[in-house]
């Protein structure tokens, strides 16, 4: 496939009389972002120690999924695979592109058991396995084992989602993409780093995989307003980590509190800013809450009986608590 040739391609400079891609030549925001956001590359780079061809930037972690359904799957023929529950866009990602998408059950700790992944490791029409560590909306890590066979046994594309990566302490499998060929580590600016509505997502990979990216991706896929956002916040990595430092503070302080409530029959372990909870009455407890103005995820209809809660500031996880307390069974 030959990409789209923006104007940008041909000239890189900074200085200039700009006439070669019909913008308008008056106003502060009436140049075409760097399609290949090289500035925020390189920073990201020196961030992370990954080298900048080793980078692929996406309009959220969204985009960077859909691309890789586009590019690594033919529609009506090949198969993706990932482990249920989970993130729910791969199934509409999979759908918009006519991929066909195999649901493994984790186990009842919402692990991944490498056997039941076995029988379709010879299926030469699977070819991109999606794997969410640590899980949405579960909130654990999968086994860095389990992994390492996963990725290691399949001959096609496995897509690690590390969008929660962050609150783990754990070393991110992106140190180890030389290792694995086939691995895209995917991770995102929208939950440690405060981020969200600026819709940014990272990619990891190999070379010649982001070569296949920038190929398949639009040519202006990153707003200038957007990179400089990004840019500016990466200066403020310390403030970032005291941040997550709190906020897995509070994680463990909810979950220590959540145990005491009676209508709380179970709280998962998280390795997220989220924490799964299962109720007496998942969505009975759910429209209580929200006639209290504070809303969760509902994941009813995913896991039964659970409710996601989200880590907020103090006050907002203290007038959680509060409510949650003040139901009676």
């Amino acid at each position: 496939m030959t990409p789209y040739s923006c104007a940008r391609d041909d000239y890189k400079g900074k200085e200039g009389v700009f006439l070669d891609a019909n913008e308008n030549p008056y106003g502060n925001l009436n140049r075409y972002p760097d399609p290949y956001q090289c500035e925020l590359k390189s920073a990201i780079s020196k961030m992370k120690g990954i080298p900048v061809d080793k980078i692929f930037l996406g309009n959220g972690s969204d985009e960077i999924i859909d691309l890789c359904f586009r590019i690594f799957c033919t529609p009506g023929v090949d198969k993706a695979l990932t482990f249920i529950p989970t993130y729910g866009m791969y199934q509409v990602s999979a759908a918009a592109n006519d991929i066909d998408l195999i649901k493994v059950a984790l186990d009842e700790e919402f692990n991944i058991r490498y056997s039941d992944f076995q029988p379709w490791s010879d299926d030469r029409n699977l070819k991109l396995i999606i794997v969410c560590s640590p899980n949405n909306p579960t909130g654990n890590m999968q086994n860095r084992s389990v992994l390492d066979k996963l990725i290691t046994g399949f001959r096609g594309i496995v897509l690690l989602d590390e969008a929660y990566n962050d609150f783990t302490g754990e070393p991110s499998f992106s140190e180890n993409i030389d290792k694995y060929p086939n691995l895209i580590v995917m991770q995102t600016f929208s939950k440690a780093w405060a981020m969200a509505s600026l819709r940014v997502g990272m990619a990891f990979a190999s070379p010649s995989i982001i070569q296949y990216f920038n190929k398949m991706k639009p040519p202006y896929n990153i707003s200038t307003i957007n990179q400089k956002c990004v840019l500016k916040k990466l200066t403020s990595q310390i403030a970032v980590r005291k941040r997550i430092n709190t906020i897995v503070a509070e994680r463990e302080r909810i979950s220590a509190e959540l145990k005491k409530i009676p209508v709380v029959m179970n709280v998962y372990k998280s390795d997220a800013n989220f924490i799964l909870v299962r109720t007496v009455n998942a969505d009975d407890i759910y429209n209580y809450l929200v006639s209290c103005e504070i809303i969760v995820r509902n994941r009813n209809s995913v896991i039964k009986d659970c409710l996601r809660i989200t880590v907020g500031t103090r006050s907002e996880n203290n007038r959680m608590l509060n409510a949650l307390k003040s139901i009676r069974i």
